[in-house]
């Protein structure tokens, strides 16, 4: 019986195979003695033709009558050539799993074994939208080109003035104390802010809070641009439990004399201390010792902006000031860049409609505002797209808000927390031959409107001359500023906040609450619609 089942078994296997090995299998079998020993034959039968016929694809085209090799003449060589093996195409499929898979696992085995074994540190770039930056901090850059410019070239004639006189005064810094953007990494290089200030150049009656933190520190609260990385860093330094314990005792005087909100930094400092003395802190390498740092911060105040940044090239004791290259590069970059205003238009039922995406400095950018402000001027009502605008300077935030209101209008205060001091943002006075200031205004957001564009639209709901329309905004109302500690540490501290003089508080956190709640693909065709509405009902009820 199992003779006949091995017989059965043979027969099974492709052609080629059984013409070179059956008869040799057969014989094999019959000389097997015991039945457990014909059993165990079987079996391995059953595999050999599990295996044949899934692996070994040159029997498959084979046939029976294929002549086998002869045997080689003694003393003369012979030679004979092996075909090639031709996987199936289904078993492409199959192997591209399993090579993703086993790439996959071996990732994860490098990054959780010896690199944590070895305190191999991978710095990190971490990517983060620019912060509201009063108007003489160096802008961080405005991310993505607008995909539809509208040439200044093309731009009406403005027969409003260029860029109103912005009040109250604040008294410009020179540029040699400008501020110099760190990077953002926490193992950062020790590279110069790009794009400038323009402050240099700009008038001394701009708006926003301009006065720094501290003089000594010489720097004012701005985003933190993120550094090109050096062809080369310089060896890491390894830090003792002295070196960690200073670097510790100087970011916590740096909350606590710098952080906007004093208990927030109090809980920060003693989970800093209390981290320390469990031993918690003990990294050998500059990165990971400001990654730990960073990570306990960030528990506590649950404030992504508040990091330790580690740089392995030495930091200068004083910011250097933008260079005039620089401040050129700057004033190129605006201007190929139309300010970053992509679309003016008037859309039909005379609706205004004005895209733009950052707030620029108004200082080398005013012209250019006032310049699509004048071409909407006849416009029965205005739509601001601010869905991608990540946000810049205050002082254009209060110039484009001018057009919207008849008398000098309070936007927010700036509270400066190391120095305990308040500033005011104004409107302008009204423009001369302005349309717009009774004009129904709507604000398009985003959940990536950032900063200053959070700080336009929350003034303007406050104050109940816009309607937002869209998604709730990120949520950031503070500013910060870097602190530098030592020759490879600099702490980022969010040293000020905006406080609006309505609700006395701000969006930090939560964001700004559309008045109308769509998606942000939407917003337009709703805010459309709504000021479709809204005109007809003032044709019937003049």
């Amino acid at each position: 019986m199992l003779r006949l089942l091995y017989r059965c078994a043979l027969r099974l296997h492709p052609p080629g195979f059984r013409k070179r090995f059956g008869e040799e299998m057969l014989s094999i079998f019959d000389e097997a003695r015991g039945r457990l020993a014909a059993l165990r034959l079987l079996l391995d039968n059953i595999v050999s033709l599990s295996r044949q016929w899934a692996l070994r694809s040159e029997f498959w085209n084979e046939s029976a009558s294929t002549p086998a090799p002869q045997a080689a003449l003694d003393g003369i060589p012979s030679f004979c050539s092996l075909d090639p093996f031709r996987p199936r195409a289904a078993a492409v499929v199959p192997g591209l799993v399993l090579t993703m898979a086993v790439f996959s696992l071996t990732c994860v085995a490098i990054k959780y074994s010896w690199i944590h074994v070895l305190h191999v540190h991978i710095p990190e770039v971490q990517f983060e939208a620019p912060q509201w930056i009063p108007p003489n901090a160096s802008p961080s850059g405005f991310r993505g080109a607008p995909t539809e410019p509208v040439a200044q070239s093309q731009a009406v004639a403005p027969s409003l003035p260029a860029a109103p006189t912005l009040a109250p005064e604040a008294a410009s810094r020179p540029a040699s104390n400008a501020p110099t953007a760190v990077g953002v990494a926490t193992k950062a290089p020790n590279n110069r802010a790009v794009p400038p200030s323009a402050s240099a150049n700009s008038k001394p009656h701009e708006i926003a809070r301009t006065s720094p933190e501290s003089k000594s520190q010489a720097t004012v609260d701005q985003p933190l641009a993120i550094g090109a990385l050096p062809s080369a860093f310089a060896e890491e330094t390894n830090l003792d439990a002295a070196a960690r314990h200073r670097v510790i005792d100087r970011a916590i005087t740096d909350l606590t004399k710098y952080y906007v909100d004093p208990d927030v930094a109090q809980k920060m400092s003693i989970a800093i201390r209390k981290h320390e003395k469990n031993g918690d802190d003990r990294a050998s390498d500059g990165g990971a010792f400001a990654d730990l740092l960073t990570r306990q911060m960030q528990d506590v105040s649950h404030d992504n902006y508040v990091a330790m940044i580690y740089s392995t090239a030495e930091t200068s004791e004083t910011p250097l000031a933008p260079t005039t290259e620089e401040v050129a590069r700057y004033r190129k970059e605006m201007e190929q860049s139309n300010c970053t205003f992509e679309k003016v238009e008037i859309l039909p039922h005379n609706i205004g409609y004005l895209k733009f995406n950052a707030f620029p400095d108004a200082s080398i950018c005013g012209p250019t505002a006032a310049a699509a402000m004048a071409k909407l001027n006849g416009a029965d009502a205005i739509i601001f797209d601010l869905r991608d605008n990540p946000g810049g300077y205050a002082n254009m935030v209060a110039l484009i808000a001018t057009y919207l209101f008849d008398r000098p209008t309070h936007l927010n205060d700036f509270y400066n927390r190391s120095e305990n001091a308040t500033e005011q943002s104004w409107t302008s006075p009204p423009i001369p031959g302005n349309k717009l200031a009774d004009k129904p205004a709507y604000i398009l957001t985003s959940s990536t409107t950032f900063s200053a564009a959070e700080g336009f639209s929350y003034d303007l709901k406050m104050l109940k001359r816009a309607t937002l329309i869209g998604e709730t905004t990120s949520g950031r109302g503070h500013m910060g500023a870097p602190h530098r500690i030592d020759d490879h540490f600099t702490i980022r501290v969010p040293g000020m906040k905006v406080i609006n003089p309505i609700s006395k508080t701000n969006w930090e956190g939560t964001g700004v609450e559309p008045d109308v709640k769509v998606k942000a693909a939407d917003a337009l065709k709703t805010a459309i619609d709504l000021a479709e509405g809204k005109l007809q009902k003032m044709q019937e009820n003049p």
